[in-house]
């Protein structure tokens, strides 16, 4: 099976590029009320990373007086992330996006030149894989 079959493209997926605010991060999240989302280079579209909520806060935490004001000069991409979600290429096989899916909300996809250009999440493949069991 075709993993690009599960994918959510980029255009309809809430994602920072790395130039962006931790400001802009923080309104974005809240928004959309996720606690993690992917980073992308502006310049390139390359997958960076995933920041989470916890990257923010320790971020905050680190800058004792931050506030919304000062987080509207700090690019997200300073921003140190403790762990990034891994992603696949899109020519990737569906044992390769189920190891990573185990272990994460969401995977990003790649293209061949490692742009970003959306991400399956682990809602999509469970939603999938029990209704082929039924």
């Amino acid at each position: 099976m075709n993993i690009l079959f599960f994918l959510t493209p980029k255009s309809t997926v809430a994602y920072l590029y790395d130039s962006d605010t931790v400001r802009q991060a923080l309104e974005k999240m809240e928004n959309h009320r996720y606690s993690a989302v992917p980073l992308i280079s502006r310049k390139t579209g390359e997958y960076i990373g995933t920041v989470t909520e916890g990257d923010l806060l320790w971020e905050i935490k680190s800058r004792y007086d931050l506030n919304l004001k000062e987080a509207e000069e700090i690019p997200i991409g300073e921003v140190r992330r403790n762990r990034d979600n891994l992603p696949v290429s899109a020519e990737a096989n569906m044992e390769d996006l189920l190891s990573k899916v185990m272990n994460q909300n969401f995977v990003p996809v790649t293209d061949g030149m490692n742009r970003f250009i959306g991400i399956i999440t682990r809602r999509e493949v469970i939603s999938y894989l029990l209704s082929k069991k039924l």
